[in-house]
């Protein structure tokens, strides 16, 4: 692996430091203008640690070359979990704002009101961290990890779908999908995969055969991703119900409607026709795009899941609290390739 020059960590940190005063500035004159991005951001980066979790521990099940020449950059990933403390408290600070069900009668009429209240809600949280903070450990110290790996990769996904129903899906208290944590989960991997495959590309650590066989595992991510997504937008489109009606329709509407538009063809049909293709999965510039495009895509997906919900969205808040977790975990992120490559 190639190393990264030390002038490339100092940008991202400076990103991070100008976005971060940004945030806190917008937490200080107008707070509720920042919690429904900072959530959104919060939920989109979430991915990226926990996935490279999955992912590293599937590889320690499965083997393959795949995770052999991706493990540097998932290890990395991994890496970015203590960006969840600075992300939790701004959570916290603004769940009343975020979360209806926190208020006396918010779910009166609910059914999952047993479910949704704030001191379950705690438990649930401090059970995520240690849980997650085990698995990070244990990851990042590598070691004989096929032992724990089938144990693990349960626990995340049980503690990773809850968490996804907590952060984005609970924001409206009565809307109810079996299929919301395993869309997260899938989505997490895919962002993951993505990421650290244009890592190791942009380093020029993958020949074309191995260009080709992580093209094919991030085309089988992305149909797997879509399918859940379709089947779950499919579901209730038969059931029509006025109350999971009604969750796409502040989303399928005016300027977010765009946005679905986008999410279906550069999520998914456009990464699968680049991807799909044996000739251009061999070809580093098509297999780069499309895990970029991924990427960006994903994240455009969890503003699409957040932002609908607030009666106002601030561009310039959006924007930086994006910035701040894409610089400080890409500055954390190019910290550990870097001790990754000296320890080589």
């Amino acid at each position: 692996m190639t190393r990264t020059p030390p002038r490339t960590e100092g940008v991202a940190w400076a990103i991070a430091g100008l976005a971060g005063l940004a945030v806190l500035a917008g937490l200080v004159w107008m707070p509720r203008a920042v919690y429904g991005p900072w959530l959104a951001a919060c939920a989109a980066w979430l991915g990226w640690p926990l996935g490279s979790m999955a992912l590293i521990l599937a590889h320690a099940l499965t083997g393959g070359r795949w995770g052999d020449i991706l493990r540097p950059a998932l290890r990395a990933g991994v890496a970015t979990l203590p960006l969840g403390l600075p992300a939790l408290a701004v959570l916290l600070a603004g769940a009343g704002d975020l979360y209806p069900w926190l208020h006396a009668g918010g779910t009166a009429h609910a059914a999952n009101r047993f479910y949704l209240n704030p001191s379950f809600a705690l438990l649930r949280i401090a059970l995520y961290a240690g849980v997650w903070a085990v698995l990070a450990v244990a990851c990042l110290r590598g070691g004989r990890l096929a032992r724990i790996a089938p144990a693990g990769l349960i626990l995340l996904a049980l503690t990773f779908s809850f968490a996804s129903i907590d952060l984005t899906e609970s924001l409206d208290p009565h809307f109810n999908s079996s299929a919301y944590g395993l869309i997260a989960a899938a989505g997490a991997g895919l962002l993951a995969l993505a990421l650290a495959m244009l890592l190791v590309l942009l380093a020029g650590s993958a020949d074309g055969a191995a260009t080709r066989d992580l093209a094919r595992l991030l085309l089988g991510l992305t149909v797997l991703w879509a399918y859940l997504d379709f089947m779950q937008f499919l579901i209730i489109w038969q059931s029509n119900l006025p109350v999971e009606a009604a969750w796409y329709g502040r989303r399928l509407h005016g300027g977010w409607g765009a946005v679905a538009v986008g999410i279906v063809l550069l999520h998914f049909l456009l990464p699968f026709v680049l991807l799909m293709l044996a000739p251009l999965q061999v070809r580093r510039p098509v297999v780069l795009g499309a895990a970029a495009l991924l990427v960006t895509m994903e994240v455009a997906r969890n503003l699409w899941l957040v932002l609908p919900e607030r009666a106002s969205v601030s561009v310039m808040l959006t924007l930086a609290s994006l910035l701040l977790f894409a610089g400080a975990g890409a500055a954390l992120c190019l910290r550990t390739m870097q001790r990754e490559a000296a320890h080589a």
